[in-house]
């Protein structure tokens, strides 16, 4: 096992499969590991080898007082010297309220993290330097001027102080305008805001990597050939191919543009023109983490040293040719697509198992995995009910021997 570097709290949903993978590699690179979550048992990270304790931790919703309260009993309890957020509205959250937490947050100022959240703001930072994207519209345009359906519904941004929605409004694609009416109408609450966004025919790609002192480094490009939801969900299948240089100088140029610092995911649609349109920004942990932590191992650990002020290790480019399983989605989607017919779709499914990096599956961190076949922790009861900040925090766990991996 690695020597001790530091001790992090990573505030994380109760599915959220990106921050079982940050948990792993951070243990393996010696940090504590300590986990914030609304559920006491800490969901899918809560039952990883990676995890020493858990705390519970209320979302960041209404006034947010609760929210301060249980990372502050956090604190007090684990004596953290930096805390991190997995989702948007956790990390949103962190940055809005940083003054108010007694240890540091491992993500940029509150101006950079609420400009990359917008959909409308990244995309004209976008253009400005070079990088392309689909058109996006706010509703305030003309009604001679809208985009028509097919289109996709995006929310404005996902987080935002004082709001009271429970779960994330998702992107979705609507293929008539009863479909847009119906939905336009679900965006209810003062904080929602809708964004029509043109329909972008294409593969999904990514680029990921730390940027750090101006520079993106570590770089990994990916691919992904099939999606859950389908036809626009997360990764079910990806693999890291040949990083495309002017795209990667581009989007360096995009996250200098915008201030951001740390691990960044940027997201792109590449359709027939050949033209890479940016869709999304992570600055969280992102679904298919695992395949980048595979390709360029220390990822997630330079982006925590660099929060915390500790000497950041060279990243060169991750490997070519790994690749990345989500396999629960990727059968959902075949029950669903049924490429070459149900038997074909769920054998073409299995054989990209085999060698595959995967979301959770861990020989030897097989508690996340056994916790979902159970299904224990994948319920939504619970998940986001009130708890108290100042209910007991689950026991540490003994320490790991030096000679069990992490």
């Amino acid at each position: 096992m690695a020597s001790s570097v530091g001790s992090v709290l990573l505030l994380a949903h109760v599915r959220d499969r990106g921050v079982v993978t940050a948990a792993r590699a951070l243990a393996q690179a010696g940090w504590r590991v300590g986990v914030g979550s609304p559920r006491r048992d800490g969901g899918l990270v809560g039952a990883s080898r990676g995890v020493s304790r858990v705390h519970v931790v209320p979302r960041p919703t209404g006034d947010g007082q609760a929210f301060l309260a249980g990372v502050r009993s956090a604190q007090e309890q684990g004596a953290y010297d930096v805390v991190v957020g997995s989702g948007d509205d956790w990390m949103s959250a962190l940055s809005h309220y940083r003054d108010a937490l007694p240890l540091p947050v491992a993500h940029p100022p509150r101006s950079v993290v609420t400009a990359a959240m917008d959909k409308v703001e990244l995309a004209r930072l976008a253009e400005r330097v070079g990088v392309g994207t689909p058109v996006t519209q706010t509703l305030t345009v003309g009604q001679d001027e809208r985009l028509r359906p097919p289109v996709v519904v995006k929310n404005r941004s996902h987080w935002a102080p004082g709001q009271h929605r429970r779960h994330r409004i998702e992107a979705l694609v609507c293929e008539t305008e009863e479909q847009l009416r119906a939905h336009l109408a679900s965006f209810g609450g003062d904080e929602d805001e809708p964004v029509l966004q043109e329909m972008v025919h294409g593969r999904l790609s990514a680029v990921v990597g730390v940027m750090h002192e101006g520079r993106l480094t570590g770089r990994v490009a990916q691919v992904s050939p099939r999606l859950w939801p389908t036809p626009s969900g997360a990764s079910a299948r990806a693999v890291t191919v040949p990083l495309d240089l002017d795209l990667a100088a581009r989007s360096e140029a995009l996250l200098r543009e915008l201030g951001w610092t740390g691990l960044v995911e940027l997201q792109f649609l590449l359709g027939p023109d050949r033209v890479p349109r940016l869709i999304d920004l992570n600055g969280r942990f992102y679904g298919s983490l695992a395949l980048g932590e595979r390709a360029r191992p220390g990822l997630v650990d330079a982006s925590l040293r660099a929060a915390v002020g500790l000497p950041v290790p060279a990243l060169p480019d991750g490997r070519v040719g790994v690749r990345y399983h989500w396999l629960p989605g990727d059968l959902r989607r075949a029950v669903r697509e049924r490429r070459g017919g149900l038997p074909a779709d769920v054998c073409s499914s299995l054989r990209w198992a085999v060698g595959a990096q995967h979301s959770l599956l861990r020989r030897d961190d097989p508690g996340p995995v056994l916790g979902l076949l159970a299904g224990r922790l994948v319920t939504d009861r619970g998940d986001d009910l009130p708890v108290s900040a100042s209910a007991p925090a689950a026991p540490p766990r003994a320490p790991r021997s030096a000679r069990e991996p992490a």
